[in-house]
């Protein structure tokens, strides 16, 4: 059944692909707010690492989840990420954060609540959301939905120079081993996978700009509104 509440835009994607920066604008140009779905499960990683948490222990990290805020806020050109009240927009981006936040991401009961939250914060007003199963999971009812996508190289030479602009000594060639590997164990694992819901339009970013990308969903959105 078509949804019928605030607009809801969904972009799945690897890592990589460009989905915040596609996001952000998109939200910008539709007037709507924008949810970084990635950013809350980093945020209770970032907890979890803080807190020496099990990271293996499914009901240690419900037990976090259970005593956590976490706060999106759109300010500007992104969105502030505050836990318990502290802004870790900048802290839940290393790469320690990045690459233990697929424990978190893959814990069933820890999702669940996750989704929830989600559901609230999109329903409330609407919002552009990204993520890896927004289309298929948390809003398989969504107005529009895209799945954007870039070869591995790309998505990797993307995410290297996003680490250096911000001053980060980044090895390339392990980078890209990493992403490959993150690659894996978000199209397989069983909760929440990443996956292009049936009826998201596919967009291979690879060769596109920013603005091509967005101009793109807007012509869909525009077309079927």
């Amino acid at each position: 059944m078509p949804y019928k509440g605030p607009k809801i835009v969904t972009i799945d994607g690897p890592a990589g692909a460009g989905k915040s920066t596609v996001a952000k604008r998109l939200a910008k140009e539709l007037k709507l707010s924008y949810l970084d779905t990635g950013a809350m499960y980093r945020a209770l990683t970032l907890k979890a690492i803080r807190q020496g948490a099990d990271l293996g222990s499914e009901e240690a990290l419900v037990a976090l989840a259970r005593s956590t805020v976490i706060d999106l806020q759109n300010h500007g050109a992104g969105v502030k990420v505050l836990l318990d009240g502290k802004d870790v927009s900048e802290d839940i981006r290393t790469i320690e954060v990045t690459n233990k936040t697929f424990h978190v991401a893959s814990a069933p009961r820890v999702r669940a609540i996750m989704v929830e939250w989600q559901r609230a914060i999109g329903k409330k007003d609407g919002a552009v959301i990204e993520g890896r199963d927004v289309g298929t999971v948390v809003f398989p009812e969504a107005s529009y939905k895209f799945y954007l996508d870039a070869d591995l190289q790309e998505r990797s030479r993307r995410r290297i120079c996003e680490l250096r602009e911000k001053g980060n000594d980044v090895d390339a060639q392990r980078l890209t081993a990493e992403l490959k590997a993150r690659d894996t164990k978000d199209l397989t694992r069983s909760v929440g996978p990443l996956k292009k819901a049936d009826d998201a339009v596919f967009i291979d970013s690879t060769h596109l700009s920013i603005d091509e990308v967005v101009g793109e969903m807007i012509k869909h959105i525009n077309a079927h509104g």
